[in-house]
């Protein structure tokens, strides 16, 4: 199996979502009572005097902007609660946790991904987390992910297949960090981000729920509290052994072809995009599998989260991807995607002649192993 990290996520953006989360150590911002009602965000970039700062609002899409004074900056506004937001400067981003009260950030020139980020409540438990909790095991896996890289260049499966074991005993790791921070933070908003980013793809409904359940009132009505209500109730529907939602999308000739229209077959519906990275790397073994099992009455159906026919249409034919491909060219705002709760790329489904889901997520050698079971 390819290490989760080299799955896309929908969260946020391509470029912005996969970051990690933190608490803060017990800073006197921590315990303050009072509750301020606007925040302010003074901040430095040194070595550099001039440039345009930005700071995205990842909730509304608002942009705001500032002209370097002698290198100073400032924002002020209104949070209604903690958000998820990004620094911009040149070309270089990094997320922070905006909320009321008074936030300072100091930034190196061309370094922005190590500036320090500081004031608040949310933003000191971010910094707890990141900085202090889960960087060593970031750091080791990192380490994991370029070496499968030099791997793969070798195109050695043995050390593949051993760092992959690797890599997912480290995601167990990490996610078990989340678990004991959501357990002793239920009211972070940091606590309900990285559930989000550590348990949002391809959920184990069960698990997702548990820790859901752990969030209080305030942390469930944060955006990725309201997110992770859906991804549970999504996954509600899309479970093992509950009939696949039905929907239509257009083919490449711009045609719509209802999923349903499988029924008779072993189907397996594939969420993948050509700007999608392990989702090209994923394909060679779906050529297999449909070129092994078409025969024995086995079917793809694919869907892309692709926005341009072109690149779509390219990939389809570098890969080989001879079987039905549909795409309603919205990106990640794919409406097949929201009807099934995506959030990561490449994610599947293997629906069976009825249209009952009887796997999901299957990667590598597990779909053929899974179609062996079934269709020998």
């Amino acid at each position: 199996m390819i290490p989760m990290k080299r799955t896309f996520f929908a969260v946020i953006s391509a470029a912005l979502f996969i970051l990690v989360a933190c608490h803060g150590n017990e800073s006197s911002n921590m315990t303050q009572e009072k509750s301020d009602t606007a925040y302010a965000i003074i901040g430095k970039v040194t070595g550099q005097d001039t440039g345009i700062i930005y700071l995205h609002h990842r909730e509304s899409g608002k942009i705001d902007s500032f002209a370097l004074d002698h290198g100073f900056f400032k924002f002020s506004g209104k949070a209604d609660i903690p958000e998820l937001s990004t620094i911009e400067f040149d070309e270089h981003t990094k997320q922070f946790f905006l909320e009321n009260g008074k936030i300072s950030i100091l930034i190196k020139k061309d370094s922005l991904r190590y500036a320090q980020i500081t004031g608040t409540k949310s933003q000191d438990e971010f910094n707890y987390f990141k900085d202090q909790l889960s960087k060593p095991v970031n750091d080791r896996m990192d380490e994991t992910d370029k070496a499968y890289d030099a791997a793969q260049i070798k195109k050695n499966q043995r050390v593949m297949d051993s760092l992959d074991i690797r890599y997912n005993a480290l995601d167990l790791e990490l996610k078990q960090l989340v678990m004991d921070f959501t357990r002793s933070h239920p009211s972070s908003v940091v606590s309900a981000y990285e559930i989000y980013a550590n348990f949002s793809y391809n959920p184990r409904l069960g698990q997702i729920d548990s820790l859901y359940q752990q969030l209080d009132t305030a942390a469930r009505k944060t955006y990725f509290g309201k997110q992770l209500a859906d991804i549970i109730e999504k996954a509600k529907q899309t479970a093992i052994g509950k009939n696949a939602p039905d929907f239509s999308a257009n083919d490449i000739n711009g045609k719509p072809i209802f999923l349903s229209s499988f029924k008779g077959h072993y189907v397996l519906l594939d969420f993948w995009a050509s700007w999608c990275g392990p989702c090209r790397l994923e394909n060679p073994n779906i050529v297999k599998a449909y070129h092994t099992f078409h025969g024995k009455g086995f079917d793809i159906f694919g869907v892309s989260l692709d926005d341009s026919k072109d690149e779509w249409l390219q990939a389809i034919k570098k890969d080989g991807l001879n079987w039905t491909q549909v795409s309603d060219l919205k990106g990640w705002k794919s409406d097949a995607a929201a009807l099934y709760g995506i959030k990561g790329i490449p994610m599947n489904y293997l629906i069976d002649k009825n249209g009952v889901i009887v796997a999901k997520g299957l990667r590598g050698k597990e779909l053929e192993s899974r179609l062996l079971d079934i269709l020998q």
